[in-house]
């Protein structure tokens, strides 16, 4: 009984407890095993572990004395075939290679560097170089920054071509395209260039420039960086210099002042301002003058497309962040005028220019020579002579620079609040213009009269050799009076005249274009008053003008309409309808005007309405140049009467049409209504 308690409840654990207990022991006799596997395992490692170091350690000795024995010329070669394929240009290294990488700044040294020109400018090296040393601090390197204590430069002689194409020679990489950005290097402590040469050349406009540069190394000079050059513009002698302090201890966050004058092509800039970031060409601020005889001629300068105008005088703040220029916030004048306001300049791929300006007060005359006008500036610069005609031609002659206006893009807002016009009655002045691709859009062209004004569009396409040119102006209520002023104190005519021109055509300058124009011109009276003696002598009524006319007579007639049409082909305006009714004499006109030769040839014959004792009827002729017509009696001839009576009942048709052309509400709103009434 006791053998069975015993075998079922004493022997299961004790065996349990035993064979737990051998299984431990076993685990810790192949432990003690393994460790002494490891234990072997190490002292086999470790001749093989010294075999290793020992080869690192002799890497990096071999590398050490590499880069200590190593003859660097042997790749002057390789580095000169590499990168002479990449560019396509000969690029060589005549002279010694030496680099010391040992060191906490490392030092590259090459000698007679030889840069050649690009395919289409072999003929002449972009750059040769005698000596090029600089330096690299390593542990900014590690965080992928690279700062240079020192770029020394000696004997370096560069030429800078820009082809009529607009191609670069010194752009190495000439497949990319010119983001416009600007030139970004590293911060260089010491920046040294010794006897350095520079020679541009800008083919498109005619500019070529020699200059000398040298950069100092110490504080103690009277300059740090100058660049001093003479050359050329379209055969007009140009000079450049540019100043800058010392590159010495230049810091990433401390702005750099220069200062810049550059003067040729009649034209002259001066700028005083600082990079706000050294060696971050892309980036600065600068104060600017710029004056000259035209501001047009800047073009030759800068490149950028401005109108004909007298001698100007401007200053501003001229700013460049990345591709946007920004001359803001100047004022002067321009001729007798002046003006204020901002010009916003977008470089890389097409450049773009969109301008904002202003006057207080505007000589028309300075407007004129916008148009192409030849003017004058009284040496005081405040009053514009008065545009000076070329051979007795009224029309400006000066031709469209087409080909500046496919360089580039922009546009223009104009206002002047107040206006000096010696003979005609402007008060404001609000002009808008466009230009995309070549094409030119004048909206709006807008000049408010004291009374009435003159409003229109125009249209410029500048994409072939001579432009094609659509214009439509509208004249609104300008007054007579203005236009034949007062003699002896009495006004010989008065009223409100209202127009519309609407002309297409060919040329490069105002006169080429009205002497190819084509379209119509048109000019209505619908009311007004004109001195009865005038009245009369529209039909040469002796008994009546003459003596009116002779005798100081002062009294006047209405004009009830008076209409002007002309049909313009080739420059030829050849009247259509031309009739002036007043209350005393109706007159009819034909005849021409040549806008290319700046003639007229016009006969107005009248016809009283009432009846006289004594009548000599003879046509009255207008004749000779624009600026000085000739009115005269053609006593050889006399008109015959009665041909007039039925003149008013065959121009309603054609009259109507005109109202609706040159304002619809005429026919309703004027006397000429009335006259048409009548006639019917």
């Amino acid at each position: 009984m006791f053998r069975d308690w015993y075998d079922r409840r004493i022997a299961p654990p004790a065996r349990r407890i035993v064979a737990a207990a051998g299984t431990r022991l076993r685990a810790g006799q192949a432990f003690l095993q393994d460790g002494e596997r490891v234990r072997a395992a190490v002292r086999r490692m470790v001749p093989t572990a010294r075999i290793v170091g020992g080869a690192l350690l002799s890497l990096v000795v071999a590398a050490v004395l590499f880069a200590a024995l190593f003859d660097w010329n042997l790749l002057r070669g390789p580095i000169g075939r590499w990168a002479s394929a990449k560019y396509d240009r000969q690029i060589a290294l005549n002279g010694d290679l030496d680099v010391k990488l040992l060191s906490w700044t490392p030092t590259v040294v090459v000698r007679g560097l030889k840069v050649g020109g690009p395919e289409w400018a072999r003929d002449r090296d972009t750059a040769d170089v005698d000596e090029v040393r600089a330096s690299v601090r390593l542990a900014p390197m590690l965080i992928g920054r690279v700062e240079m204590p020192l770029l020394s430069i000696t004997r370096p002689r560069v030429v800078m071509i820009s082809d009529r194409q607009g191609r670069k020679s010194w752009r190495l990489d000439a497949d990319r395209p010119d983001d416009g950005r600007g030139a970004k290097l590293p911060p260089i402590e010491r920046l040294i260039i010794r006897d350095g040469a520079l020679t541009f050349e800008e083919q498109r406009r005619g500019l070529s420039l020699t200059a000398t540069v040298n950069a100092q190394e110490t504080a103690g000079g009277t300059a740090g960086f100058v660049l001093d050059g003479r050359g050329a513009v379209r055969g007009s002698p140009m000079t450049v210099r540019i100043e800058g302090g010392p590159f010495v201890n230049i810091r990433r966050d401390r702005p750099y002042a220069f200062q810049a004058d550059v003067r040729g092509a009649g034209s002259a800039l001066t700028a005083r301002g600082r990079i706000t970031r050294p060696f971050d060409l892309g980036r600065f601020d600068t104060v600017m003058t710029l004056e000259g005889r035209d501001l047009s001629d800047l073009y030759l300068l800068t490149g950028v497309t401005l109108p004909n105008t007298p001698s100007y005088r401007l200053s501003g703040a001229l700013n460049r962040d990345g591709r946007v220029w920004t001359f803001k916030d100047f004022d002067g004048r321009v001729g007798a005028s002046d003006l204020s306001g901002q010009v916003r300049i977008e470089s890389g791929g097409r450049l773009r220019v969109d301008a904002e300006l202003a006057s207080r007060r505007l000589d028309i005359d300075d407007l004129a020579a916008v148009l192409g006008a030849r003017v004058r500036t009284d040496p005081s610069g405040r009053n514009t002579e008065a545009p000076i005609m070329v051979g007795g031609k009224l029309l400006p002659d000066a031709k469209l620079q087409t080909d500046r206006l496919r360089t580039m893009d922009g546009s223009l807002t104009y206002r002047a609040a107040a206006v000096k016009a010696n003979h005609l009655d402007v008060r404001k002045v609000d002009l808008g213009a466009v230009l995309k691709d070549g094409v030119l859009k004048l909206d709006p062209i807008s000049f408010d009269f004291n009374r009435g004004s003159l409003n229109g569009t125009a249209r410029i396409d500048a994409t072939q050799a001579t432009p094609r040119n659509t214009v439509d102006l509208r004249l609104a209520g300008y007054p007579l009076e203005s236009i034949v002023p007062a003699r002896n104190g009495s006004v010989p005519v008065s009223g409100l005249a209202l127009g519309r021109a609407r002309l297409e055509g060919p040329g490069a300058s105002i006169h080429e274009f009205a002497a190819a124009s084509n379209g119509s011109m048109s000019l209505i009276v619908p009311n007004g008053r004109m001195r009865a003696a005038f009245a009369e002598l529209l039909g040469v009524n002796a008994s009546a003008g003459l003596l009116k006319l002779l005798s100081g007579d002062q009294s006047v007639s209405t004009i009830r309409c008076a209409v002007a049409d002309f049909d313009v082909r080739g420059g030829k305006a050849q009247a259509r309808t031309f009739v002036i009714d007043t209350d005393v004499v109706l007159a009819q006109g034909k005849g021409s005007i040549d806008l290319g030769a700046e003639t007229l040839n016009l006969r107005i014959e009248g016809e009283s309405k009432k009846p006289r004792l004594l009548r000599l009827w003879a046509p009255i002729k207008v004749s000779g140049p624009l600026t000085a017509p000739r009115i005269g009696v053609d006593a050889g001839e006399v008109v015959s009467q009665g041909g007039l009576a039925g003149l008013l009942g065959t121009l309603v048709a054609p009259v109507t049409a005109l109202f609706a052309f040159v304002d619809p509400g005429l026919a309703e709103d004027a006397d000429c209504g009335r006259l048409m009434a009548g006639a019917r």
